[in-house]
């Protein structure tokens, strides 16, 4: 096929499964060679392709939150590194929020893909492969480094804006070493990663799975030749730019052409979105105007992670089945203010933006379309772990951390009940099977089930959220980083509210007749609390909002009952009867 060919659809929807499938083959190298429960079992990572110039080309199903911000941390290493600055062999390893990192704990590994060139020409980069996992421990004040009390960013581990992690071919180990352990233990009151063999082994098959990318890019170059495979790359772009225009007109005629919708974090800060669309070009403008200032406390959300947000409500929006790409960015101006909780200062704590306030921006933006009621608005992360620096004594010893996202409710929409306990929005992961999160792990998974009527009423029902309980074996310290706890998730169009989540601690205490006594205490949104061995953590996720009027449906459910009894009379008068007063 001539690289000059007109576009040609069928075409375009080859090469768009022909990239999404490199990405999905990368996903399942970087599953299948990685050994932490993180990765391999709870699927916490994203993979995917770029264009030379860092724009998203295609991914697989994956973690939304990590594939919009991919491209602000492959846009940062090309502008450091200049346009020679990479060379074939190289591998590049960031996770800083100022490098396009969404929160400390996902890894970012590029790779740059080079053309096969003559020994008389300089190699150059044609495309980048790139993977973003989420690692148990990187460091910090808690084991898991998702502490919920961190007020500051080097309290959640090691911070890296660029390591060529391997360089012509060779993995630097030491160097690795030196960033994850010795760097983030001069912290006050932390400890370097508590587990660096199970980094350095998933980090590795982060890297073969961008190998794997790698080869299967130059399979099709080879297959159809660069000009081509570039050429329909760009179309690729300007088909999704063409499908968020088409909705974004098609908005314009249903709210107008300016709209606006604010919710709020538990803490009171806002989250403000002002939308202006122009119903000729079907550009828009996303203003946070009015966005509260950066918090104290880590539910900063970085630039990256806002750009996320918009892009997955961009592509959930548009009917027709496309690769999320960069070119459903190209219609939209997006205006955050600085100094505010979505564009912070590089020192502020962050680890809960990613998982917690980029699921309000999401709120935020789909409220504003009346797209859907709110989903639980949450992951509901739970981490804990032992081992690293003793605060007291300094002295280091091996340790471990765990991590894992709860699921919730979805929101119900104009034709759908919400889904119940799902992970939703911007996280997408499985949850740790039972048997092995007991046979790894201290714990005891004492209930795991739905949390009844949970979800909002209304013509349609938002999903419940779920009931998870867990016993721990040994004294441990635990961290829980989570949102909805104040502010139930919002009902739409008449819908109800779903129901606000809670997280209790079960304390065993031992009278002084020798008999166990139980506290229930809840320990609210975010804490970092020590549990006893025999105590017991019961987490109640949120539930999804409802749409439309409660009662309703049950009213349609018997008009449409009494049409099928008018329908099923013999004569030919009652089936009139019947059109006439129901429009059978």
């Amino acid at each position: 096929m001539s690289a000059k060919q007109a576009f040609d659809p069928i075409t375009l929807s080859l090469f768009s499964n022909r990239f999404m499938s490199i990405a999905e083959a990368m996903g399942r190298a970087l599953q299948q060679t990685s050994i932490s429960t993180n990765i391999k079992e709870r699927l916490d990572y994203s993979c995917a392709l770029f264009s030379p110039t860092g724009e998203l080309v295609a991914n697989a199903p994956f973690i939304p939150v990590h594939l919009g911000s991919m491209s602000f941390a492959i846009k940062y290493q090309l502008e450091r590194y200049g346009p020679n600055g990479l060379q074939p062999g190289d591998v590049l390893l960031a996770n800083s929020p100022v490098a396009g990192g969404s929160h400390l704990p996902d890894l970012t590994v590029i790779t740059p893909v080079f053309s096969s060139s003559s020994p008389s020409s300089a190699p150059e980069i044609i495309f980048f492969t790139a993977s973003r996992g989420h690692h148990a421990d990187i460091g910090g004040i808690t084991g898991g480094s998702m502490p919920a009390t961190s007020t500051a960013l080097f309290q959640e581990g090691a911070e890296i804006v660029s390591f060529r992690l391997v360089r012509n071919g060779t993995f630097d180990t030491e160097g690795l070493r030196h960033l994850l352990v010795d760097v983030p233990a001069r912290g006050e009151g932390c400890s370097g990663c508590r587990d660096f063999k199970s980094v350095e082994s998933d980090l590795r098959a982060q890297v073969a799975a961008n190998h794997k990318g790698s080869l299967l890019l130059g399979k099709l170059v080879d297959e159809y030749g660069l000009e081509t495979v570039h050429e329909y790359m760009q179309h690729i772009r300007t088909n999704a730019e063409m499908a968020v225009r088409k909705m974004l007109k098609q908005s314009a005629e249903k709210l107008g052409t300016s709209f606006s919708a604010v919710d709020y974090m538990d803490d009171g800060s806002a989250i403000a979105l002002s939308i202006t669309i122009d119903p000729e070009t079907g550009s828009a403008t996303f203003d946070f105007e009015g966005t509260s200032p950066e918090a104290r406390g880590n539910w900063n959300a970085p630039i990256s992670v806002v750009h996320s947000a918009i892009i997955y409500c961009m592509r959930a929006m548009i009917d027709q089945d496309i690769p999320l790409n960069a070119g459903c960015l190209v219609p939209l101006s997006i205006i955050i203010p600085q100094d505010t909780l979505l564009s912070p200062s590089p020192e502020a704590a962050l680890c809960a933006g990613n998982v917690l306030t980029s699921q309000r921006i999401t709120d935020v933006c789909l409220k504003a379309f009346n797209a859907c009621a709110a989903s639980q608005g949450c992951c509901n992360n739970l981490s804990f772990g032992s081992g690293g620096k003793d605060p007291v004594t300094g002295e280091v010893k091996k340790g471990w951390g765990y991590y894992e996202t709860i699921a919730g409710g979805s929101g119900a929409g104009p034709t759908w009940d919400g889904a119940s306990g799902v992970h939703v929005h911007m996280t997408n992961t499985r949850i740790t099977d039972p048997e092995i999160l007991e046979r790894r792990y201290p714990v005891i998974l004492r209930q795991f089930g739905y949390r009844s009527n949970s979800g909002g009423k209304g013509h349609y029902t938002g999903g419940n959220g779920v009931i998870r309980e867990m016993e721990f074996l040994q004294p441990i310290e635990v961290s829980m980083l989570s949102e909805r706890r104040v502010h139930a998730p919002y009902g739409a169009q008449g819908g109800e509210p779903g129901s606000t989540g809670l997280n209790i601690q079960v304390k065993r205490t031992v009278t002084s007749e020798g008999a166990i006594k139980e506290r229930r205490i809840n320990i609210g949104g975010k804490a970092t609390v020590k549990f006893g061995m025999g105590d017991r953590l019961v987490i109640h996720t949120p539930g999804g909002g409802g749409w439309g009027e409660p009662g309703t449906r049950r009213k349609e459910i018997e008009v449409v009952k009494e049409r099928v009894r008018w329908e099923a009379r013999g004569s030919l008068a009652e089936r009139a009867a019947a059109q006439a007063a129901f429009g059978a």
